[in-house]
């Protein structure tokens, strides 16, 4: 592999065995480091593979795991079985938890890993170990965030703690739980990447912040009761939309149908999550749109702006569907 191939990074393989989920989040001074470093399966564990990686240690180690190995088997045996091992790094959850890390002796300074209860925290030509330290940290004193927000502000952590001594490019977060991506239909909860970016942790934590607000789930503190006045704006702008009758039954019309063409996307971005907090308050029910997009526990008006500021429930459609 060229050196100039060299995926230089931090990172972070965890798991939240409560919720189900694994994940991997990772910042490099490497141009898309989302497509080679992290790899995760539900029920089964997650891997970042980094310095100069070794992209099979994604698939392989997974099958690994599917068969039951242990993180500690898992990179013993990825490592073996690997010519360039002393250039390699890894770092491996399972399915039960169980955390391991490795740095081959060739890997630039500074580099290294620590592991703790269900993550293992790994980096190299970083400006010291202060940024796996960094990363560990956060993620050991966060447990009452979710997953997805815990491996952000672990790698916000690490950068504040000085980072890849050669800079910041791009950054990725892949969360996985059986069943919980699209349309229940996918594993991939979040799959987060940014690229190419000046400030990409800044950039992937904005990002996921519009993920949240699409896809999370609602706080009851968000959720709306609808009195007469609100009801009847409801009434009247789905009334303009060719929706009429009774409510429940003209906001679920609408929410199958959609609006007329021609409306802007941030428009009915900006508009539609008081709508939906309308909708479940009294119990219009969820888009069906939102039920596609991932399982009925979630909907996206999650961290919406709380309701009573700017204007009433305006009606839009789901930004879900690709």
């Amino acid at each position: 592999m060229a050196r100039s191939d060299a995926v230089a990074t931090y990172s972070i393989v965890a798991c939240d065995l409560d919720a189900g989920q694994w994940g991997v989040a990772v910042q490099s001074k490497f141009l898309a480091v989302g497509s080679v470093v992290p790899w995760a399966e539900p029920r089964v564990g997650a891997i970042a593979t980094q310095s100069y990686a070794n992209p099979r240690y994604g698939p392989d180690g997974l099958a690994l795991l599917r068969e039951g190995r242990s993180a500690e088997e898992v990179v013993e045996l990825l490592t073996a079985a690997d010519d360039g091992r002393a250039e390699r790094q890894v770092g491996v959850v399972d399915a039960q938890g169980r955390a391991a890390t490795f740095t081959g002796e060739a890997c630039h300074d500074w580099a290294g890993g620590r592991t703790g209860n269900g993550y293992a925290a790994q980096g190299n030509i970083l400006e010291s170990h202060e940024t796996v330290d960094a990363l560990a940290v956060t993620f050991e004193q966060n447990g009452h965030l979710s997953l997805a927000e815990r491996l952000v502000e672990c790698l916000a952590a690490a950068q504040a703690a000085g980072g890849d001594r050669r800079g910041q490019q791009s950054a990725s977060l892949l969360i996985v739980e059986k069943d919980a991506g699209y349309a229940n239909l996918s594993d991939v909860l979040v799959d987060l990447r940014v690229d190419d970016h000046e400030l990409p942790v800044v950039e992937l934590r904005r990002r996921h912040g519009l993920h949240s607000e699409l896809f999370g789930i609602t706080p009851p503190e968000d959720w709306l009761t609808v009195d007469e006045a609100l009801a009847a704006e409801l009434r009247d702008r789905l009334g303009k939309l060719g929706y009429d009758g009774e409510l429940g039954r003209a906001f679920n019309d609408w929410a199958r149908n959609g609006e007329p063409r021609g409306t802007r996307r941030r428009d009915r971005a900006n508009r539609s999550g008081r709508a939906r907090r309308a909708a479940q308050a009294v119990g219009l029910g969820a888009p069906k749109s939102v039920d596609h997009a991932s399982p009925g526990r979630r909907n996206p008006a999650a961290r919406a702006r709380r309701a009573g500021t700017g204007s009433a429930a305006g009606c839009a459609t789901s930004m879900t569907a690709p």
